[in-house]
Formats: structure tokens, C-alpha cells, sequence
């Protein structure tokens, strides 16, 4: 197969049929890539959860470019035109909202939408609709097209995982164009969301390898777990 795209984590191939090959590598990176280490096995954990996560949207309609998992650290996936931007909902305060604004971390506060421009060497900036729009990286209308996608993702996944005892604190998305159809793309694991217990509020995901608490393996472990019981 082709090697489309490396990211930190992923590797995007193209699978000669028109679909893409997405293999989860054992990569665990923080600080946009400032902090790297491998950490054998955990690319099929996040095989495994991220086929839950795109499984369960798929049984509530939202349109997303998931096929099925073709081996123990890939899945296939529809080709998609992906738009530049990181859509972040966050229905928790964490993480770099807190920094921004100088409030405590897990306070309720959403869902809030957020737009960041996909760009490393500018640390992915927090950009509003209207710069998007100036800047031509998307339109508004389909910028409100995937709001309104990202905020369904939320309903659903939000949902289902305080079902397995999880809080879904936040989440980040990227979203693209198959066939004219807005799809639900990237991957929805522990690497892009944070999972709190419902209880303790304990993190588990990588706020954990981020904050050097523990071992990311087993908050990881946990999750898949939960979801699969």
C-alpha cells in the first residue's frame, strides 16, 4: 500500500480500491511532539475502542468515513477531502481552556464548539468562524454543517459513555468531504478525548502520559474495558 500521510500517531494508506488504510502505531507523543515514546500495544487498543466509538455512531446515523477494522492495529476507511481545522467540543473545562482563561479544571461548561487551524508550526491556533471563512479554509456554511455534526457526535458518545461509567469531558474531531457528504473522520480514542470515571473523575487518557501520572497503557485498558462490558 501507499503511505499517504505520518502523523505522530497514525499512518494513512491508501488501500487501491478508492479507501484508505488507517494503522494506530504504538507512538504516544505530547507538546505537539515535544514528549514521544512507544508503548507496545497500544495501537490496538486504540484500534479496538476507536471501532466501538465509530460503531456506535454509525448505529445513530451520524455519517462517518469508518468501514470496519481489517487487523489488530488498522481499519479501513472511506477517502475523504479533510478540511485543515481541529473541531473541539468540550463540555468540561481541562486542559488548555483552563490556561486560556484562568478557571479550574472540571467545571461544567458546555457544550462549548471550538475551531482550531490544523498547522504544527503555529501550535494549531484557536481561530473563530469568521477568520476560517477570511482565511479561506472552509465556508460558513460548512463550517455550521460540522458544528452541528460534532455537536451530534457529542450527544451520542457522551451518552454511551457515561453508560460505562466514563465522563466525556472533551473531545477533538476533524471532519471531510466524501462524495459531497460532510463525514465524521480521524479517530475517537483516549488520544483525542478525555475520559474522566464518573465517580473519582480520575483521568483515563492522555492527560495521564501529558501530566507523567501513570501508565497511559492501563488507563487505555480500562476504557476498552468499560466500553466492552
Amino acid at each position: 500500500m501507499k503511505l499517504l500521510q505520518r502523523g505522530k500517531a497514525k499512518s494513512v494508506y491508501a488501500s487501491g480500491d478508492g479507501t484508505v488504510t488507517i494503522e494506530f502505531r504504538d507512538d504516544i507523543t505530547a507538546g505537539n511532539g515535544a514528549k514521544h515514546d512507544v508503548l507496545k500495544g497500544k495501537g490496538s487498543l486504540l484500534n479496538a475502542i476507536n471501532e466501538i466509538f465509530f460503531k456506535e455512531l454509525s448505529s445513530h446515523a451520524v455519517p462517518n468515513h469508518y468501514f470496519e477494522s481489517i487487523s489488530e492495529n488498522s481499519f479501513k476507511a472511506r477517502k475523504v477531502d479533510i478540511i485543515p481545522l481541529e473541531i473541539v467540543v468540550r463540555n468540561y473545562s481541562a486542559g488548555s481552556f483552563c490556561k486560556r482563561y484562568g478557571i479550574e479544571t472540571g467545571k461544567k461548561i458546555g457544550p462549548i464548539v471550538e475551531f482550531f487551524i490544523k498547522n504544527d508550526a503555529l501550535n494549531d491556533p484557536l481561530v473563530c468562524k469568521d477568520v476560517v471563512v477570511k482565511l479561506n479554509v472552509s465556508t460558513i456554511e460548512t463550517l455550521n454543517k460540522a458544528e452541528k455534526l460534532a455537536l451530534k457526535v457529542n450527544n451520542v458518545i457522551s451518552e454511551f459513555s457515561e453508560n460505562h461509567g466514563l465522563i466525556l469531558a472533551d473531545f477533538k474531531i476533524e471532519v471531510g468531504f466524501h462524495d459531497g457528504e460532510l463525514l465524521v473522520s480521524d479517530e475517537i480514542t483516549p488520544d483525542t478525548c478525555r475520559f474522566w470515571d464518573v465517580k473519582t473523575h480520575e483521568s483515563l487518557d492522555k492527560d495521564v502520559y501529558r501530566q507523567s501520572v501513570g501508565d497511559p497503557l492501563i488507563a487505555y485498558k480500562e476504557v476498552l474495558r468499560r466500553l466492552s462490558s
